[in-house]
């Protein structure tokens, strides 16, 4: 048993289900230009907007900040960052030098019925971007990504790979 000093393991903590229900609308807005960039945006207003309290929204903000899609704009909201061709151009660098090592080797060396298990997210994807949805392919383009990373096993890959894209 451990003794007083000894840390007691913490709980995880876990991701509210409105919460990430936010965070994956906000991303929408911001794939499909429903959010402008330049534009400041309050979390009242866009709680109200989504149906919920500003709270989760101010948290999925928050979120979208630590990955550089929004900054802070002190006692007025979230500004949705303005990317430029070349920030996109050197992100799409960066996803590459991250992922295109970690899939050849994922290449050499998980079996062919690990990767027919993603060949449903793999064909959601191709249908997402025959739709015409930005929204909707982005989703199911992040989803695939972080299937086949996970293969790998290092859970700082996925995330910090999320991140980028």
């Amino acid at each position: 048993a451990p003794g007083p000093s000894t840390p007691r393991p913490r709980t995880p903590v876990q991701r509210s289900s409105v919460r990430g229900q936010v965070l994956d609308a906000l991303r929408a807005a911001l794939v499909t230009g429903e959010l402008r960039p330049g534009e400041v945006y309050s979390a009242p207003v866009l709680g109200e907007r989504l149906g919920v309290s500003a709270t989760p929204v101010r948290e999925a903000m928050q979120q979208l900040a630590l990955e550089g899609a929004v900054e802070v704009v002190p006692n007025r909201g979230f500004r949705v960052v303005e990317r430029g061709d070349r920030e996109l151009a050197e992100l799409a660098e960066v996803r590459a030098l991250i992922e295109v090592p970690v899939w050849l080797r994922l290449a050499r060396t998980v079996p062919a019925e690990r990767w027919a298990e993603l060949r449903p997210l793999a064909e959601a994807t191709a249908r997402a971007a025959s739709s015409g949805c930005p929204a909707t392919y982005a989703e199911a383009d992040r989803a695939f990504h972080r299937a086949v990373l996970a293969l790998a096993g290092n859970e700082e890959l996925v995330r910090i790979a999320g991140d980028v894209h």
